[in-house]
């Protein structure tokens, strides 16, 4: 086994330590973040009004977050999930690759680039119009990349879980509304947070116009982000909207060496300008005030564990002429029930780091 199964080690700390899986501590980032209505440092003007229901303002560089409002309340995400979709595939399928996309993708409901199936699309392509254009083809043609829609959704979860996006809930790969699933402005501006260290994701979310392959040819795509063109410093990441979610976007923009996020959810009309207000209020406003909570860093990783055999454990001699132990001896000659010394002692170790981890997972969550 080359990993411990975080399901497995969350398990067996529960059954020996009664600690539950989903320990709770208080709100992730802060117990001021746990409300419903807005929450403002003391000493410093409120954030402009916009009519969304849910709203976090953040800086990039501390975590601190300034503002915010129902920073946990669980929504709808549309195509701001897209972001999730991109950060999880992004390190996972190489970007030369060449994709025939499936008739499932190319007929893919909602915002679409215009597939085809035929292999001219590389997954670097795929990104850019996932991104730029909100592709729900893209996303299915990803998502199929990755081995299918199942596994895609299983690795976009245990993304949001390692983020500590605890809101977040993975039902489809292009954001198109589910039931069950779900996000939070808190958990946006996580995933934002992420995806701004990544190279490639800060590429595809920064670019405005480019090409776009086609049967014969390319064609033009801009991106649907319309802070990119009207905002000094914008640096993108993504905006979404469904019938059933109303307006959603998470954005980042970089002014004199520092960034702010901005997300937002459920807004039922024209965004653009709100969100700019609540930019220039971030900037304004950061390095000036007592910050209300932060953005949790990620999980670490599980720690693999030797894939190589097992060096011994020193046991005392045998003689050589004794017979083989049987039945009770047996067992007790093993460790316990047939299992090797050396195994009971790799399953010890295993557990211990799983209980290391899940301890530090819950500290991380109560702050």
């Amino acid at each position: 086994m080359k990993y411990v199964a975080p399901v497995g080690v969350l398990l067996a700390a529960t059954t020996f330590l009664g600690v539950s899986a989903h320990a709770e501590s208080g709100p992730v980032g802060g117990k001021d973040l746990g409300g419903r209505g807005l929450v403002v440092p003391a000493g410093v003007k409120a954030p402009p009004k916009t009519a969304a229901k849910s709203y976090v303002i953040a800086d990039a560089e501390t975590g601190e977050v300034l503002a915010a409002k129902d920073p946990h309340g669980r929504y709808l995400p549309a195509s701001t999930l897209k972001a999730l979709t991109a950060l999880t595939l992004i390190p996972k399928l190489d970007k030369d690759r060449k994709v025939k996309p499936s008739s499932r993708a190319v007929n893919e409901e909602g915002s679409a680039v215009g597939l085809v199936s035929k292999p001219i699309y590389t997954v670097d392509d795929l990104f850019k119009a996932l991104m730029l254009v909100s592709g729900n083809d893209c996303a299915m043609a990803l998502a199929e990349a990755n081995g299918g829609v199942a596994k895609t959704l299983q690795d976009m979860n245990a993304e949001a879980q390692r983020l500590q996006a605890f809101d977040t809930v993975a039902k489809t790969p292009s954001g198109l509304d589910k039931p069950g699933q779900s996000s939070s402005a808190y958990d946006l501006a996580l995933i934002a947070r992420a995806g701004l260290a990544n190279d490639d994701f800060q590429r595809y979310i920064s670019t405005k116009v480019d090409k776009f392959p086609a049967p014969k040819g390319y064609y033009e795509i801009g991106n649907h982000n319309k802070l990119l063109w009207r905002y000094k410093g914008m640096i993108g990441v993504k905006n979404g909207w469904t019938s059933k979610a109303l307006g959603s976007f998470v954005g980042a923009a970089r002014r004199n060496g520092h960034t702010v996020i901005v997300s937002i959810m459920r807004h039922k009309g024209y965004f653009w300008d709100e969100v700019a207000d609540l930019l220039d209020w971030g900037f304004a406003t950061r390095g000036k005030a007592v910050p209300v909570g932060r953005l949790v860093d990620p999980l670490p990783e599980p720690t693999p564990l030797p894939t190589g055999p097992a060096t011994p454990l020193a046991t005392p001699a045998r003689p050589v002429a004794s017979a083989p132990p049987t039945g009770d001896t047996a067992g007790a000659a093993s460790g316990s029930g047939g299992i090797p010394a050396v195994g009971l002692y790799a399953l010890g170790a295993g557990l211990l780091g799983g209980v290391i981890w899940l301890v530090y997972g819950i500290r991380r969550r109560s702050r």
